[in-house]
């Protein structure tokens, strides 16, 4: 059985804003897999928290195949308590854009042998938040160029 241990955030710029992801997938023993960061466009914070897990989870399976997903223990470590509060059933979920998420990452969670969702505080959380700030810069440094 092979385990994972997933740090993501997500963050806009505004709220909404400009937003990005950024996502650190390990090994059981804290060995750094796939770190990325990526520019997703203009969105809450909220939602870009959300996108970060669903695109760690994607990212399990494209790298390690189905497979292997069924079969792996994944811990996914986020300073969201909203995020971790509505997985782990603990909020309700009322906004209608967030549904679709919080449905899209359920879903994703069965393609695996167990998921869980811990909070942690934000300083817990330096490497993904350091890919969501890198995705937003290049991307504000794209933009000025033409």
């Amino acid at each position: 059985m092979k385990g994972y241990t997933v740090h993501t955030d997500g963050g806009s710029r505004g709220n909404p804003g400009p937003a990005a992801i950024g996502v650190v997938i390990g090994d059981e023993k804290g060995n750094v897999l796939k770190e990325y960061g990526e520019y997703i466009g203009e969105t809450t914070n909220n939602e870009a928290e959300y996108r970060a897990v669903i695109s760690s989870l994607k990212k399990i399976k494209a790298l390690w195949g189905k497979k292997e997903a069924k079969e792996a223990v994944v811990k996914v470590c986020v300073d969201s308590e909203l995020v971790v509060k509505q997985m782990n059933h603990e909020y309700k979920i009322e906004n209608p854009q967030i549904q679709k998420f919080f449905l899209e990452l359920w879903n994703l969670t069965l393609d695996f042998k167990e998921v869980s969702f811990t909070s942690i505080p934000r300083e817990h959380n330096r490497e993904a938040d350091s890919m969501v700030n890198e995705a937003l810069d290049a991307q504000g440094s794209r933009q000025q160029l033409f």
